[in-house]
Order: C-alpha cells, then sequence, then structure tokens
C-alpha cells in the first residue's frame, strides 16, 4: 500500500491498482430512504443511506444483498477519527497483515453535496489520493464510520485552512499543464519508485505554494458550525470524500469499537467482524 498521498490521509485509500471505471447504477431518488444493519462484537450499528447519493445507496445495497461485507473486518481504526472496513481481503487476513488494499475491482464517481458532511455518525466512502485518482472516484467497497472529535472557533479555522488547502491541490492537479505529471505518478506507484513520486509531490506543492496565500479560505455554513461544535466529526474531509449516510442508532457502538488497541498499522489488536443486513 503506498502511503505517500499527497495531503490526503493515507489511511483513507486504496491502492491504485483499483481500475477507474464509469459506474453507472439505476438512478431512484423517489424511493424512501434506505437502511442497513451492521452487526458487531459490540453491537448494532443502524445507518439510514442518503437519497441524494444515488450511485454510492445502490452500490452499497447491491454489495449488501450479496453478502459481500459479512465476515470483513474493520481493518483500520485510529481515535479521535473514524472505524474503517469494507476490504474483502479482510476475511482471512491473519494477524499483523496490513489491509486497505481490496475491493470489488471498480470505483463510483465522487458524488459530493455541500449538505453532507462529515459530522460524527456519518458514512463515508475511501478512495485512493487525488494524484493517483484526480476526479475522487469513491472505492467500491471500503467505507469508513466517523468518530471524530469536537471543535471550537479557533480549531475550526484551522480545519477550514486545511479544506482550502486540498482543495486547491486538487484544482492544480486536474490542470491540463499537470496531466503528464499525473500519469507519471500513476506509473510510478505502480513500479513503487518512491524517490519519484517524491519528486512529483513536490512540483505540484511548489504550485501550491504558490497560490495558496491568495486563495480564499473555506467557510463553513451555521449547520456544520453547530454540528462540529456540539457532536464534532472530522471537517477537513468535506467535499473531498463522499458522505453518503448516517447512524440513527448506535454510536456507543461507534465509541467502543474506537477505544480497541491497535497496532502501529492502525489495525485492531482483536478482529473486529461485521455482518451488514438490509433494514426490511
Amino acid at each position: 500500500m503506498n502511503s505517500k498521498k499527497l495531503l490526503i490521509p493515507f489511511f483513507l485509500t486504496l491502492s491504485s491498482l483499483l481500475i477507474l471505471v464509469a459506474f453507472k447504477l439505476p438512478v431512484n431518488s423517489h424511493l424512501e430512504e434506505k437502511g442497513v444493519l451492521i452487526t458487531t462484537d459490540f453491537g448494532i450499528i443502524k445507518i439510514r443511506l442518503y437519497n441524494e447519493t444515488p450511485l454510492h445507496r445502490d452500490n452499497f445495497i447491491k454489495l449488501v444483498k450479496m453478502h459481500y461485507f459479512d465476515s470483513l473486518l474493520f481493518h483500520r481504526v485510529i481515535q479521535n477519527f473514524m472505524i474503517q472496513g469494507g476490504d474483502p481481503d479482510s476475511k482471512n487476513a491473519p494477524p499483523t497483515i496490513e489491509l486497505g488494499n481490496g475491493g470489488p475491482g471498480y470505483t463510483i464517481p465522487a458524488e459530493f453535496n455541500p449538505q453532507l458532511f462529515h459530522k460524527k455518525g456519518v458514512l463515508a466512502a475511501a478512495r485512493d489520493g487525488d494524484l493517483e485518482n484526480p476526479l475522487q472516484a469513491s472505492a467500491g467497497s471500503q467505507f469508513y464510520i466517523v468518530q471524530g472529535r469536537v471543535f471550537n472557533d479557533s480549531t475550526l479555522k484551522i480545519q477550514a485552512k486545511r479544506i482550502t488547502k486540498m482543495k486547491l491541490t486538487n484544482v492544480i492537479i486536474n490542470r491540463k499543464e499537470n496531466k503528464v505529471w499525473v500519469e507519471k505518478y500513476q506509473t510510478f506507484v505502480k513500479s513503487k519508485k518512491t524517490d519519484s513520486l517524491k519528486y512529483i509531490e513536490d512540483i505540484i506543492n511548489k504550485q501550491l505554494e504558490a497560490e495558496l496565500p491568495n486563495t480564499t479560505v473555506y467557510s463553513f455554513t451555521a449547520e456544520q458550525i453547530k454540528a462540529y461544535t456540539t457532536i464534532g466529526g472530522t471537517p477537513h474531509l468535506d467535499g473531498s470524500y463522499t458522505v453518503f449516510g448516517e447512524v440513527v442508532e448506535g454510536l456507543e457502538v461507534i465509541d467502543a469499537i474506537e477505544k480497541q488497541s491497535v497496532d502501529k498499522i492502525n489495525r485492531p489488536l482483536k478482529d473486529i467482524r461485521m455482518k451488514i443486513d438490509i433494514i426490511p
């Protein structure tokens, strides 16, 4: 797993070996909101899937009906941040093995919605970093549930600057003149040429440093501020990772999982398995 992800937390990414494809599913926004139950050793988590993100909703439902997630692990747990699962390679993975590269072989186009943000308890999709994945497409099966922390006005300002930096980075990466660097980066990831990856990252970072001082800082909405200063969350991921559902019951289960001991790569020392069912 390549941990050199430009400005994107490596623990939310997949291997660049995933194929970015056009992913199409029927859009049924007129349907009532769907829900799922995630059963764990620590209790049951009830989740409502958003109709505003129909591609992610329908893909998740499809995988649940296939029993794709049954017996998979929450393979990455980070306190005050999130719990992550959905890697099919985790089902029979021996202890200490690093996970996070598996998936169904496709990605899902990003479905960003400013009204859907990273407050505590939301369900969101993992993905590759921007240089590997300029369109910020979501992983086909890996997801995370936000645990996060509570912020105040001062710390939210810092988060707003992080969002500004991440958004500008993506704009720079998607410019026509940087296309050749993006293509080279993706090739170097496959060949694991660390020095070459660092060289390209430095090129993008120099452009970022030159433009950032003149970039308007991201502004949180009143709804975001209320959520982040009361229940908490992970605001710096807003607008860069697709949020497609939220916990309606079982936040205490997430808290319990988040407190478990992990190894140096954030895999729980004791396996935490899941079973996911559609709410009738």
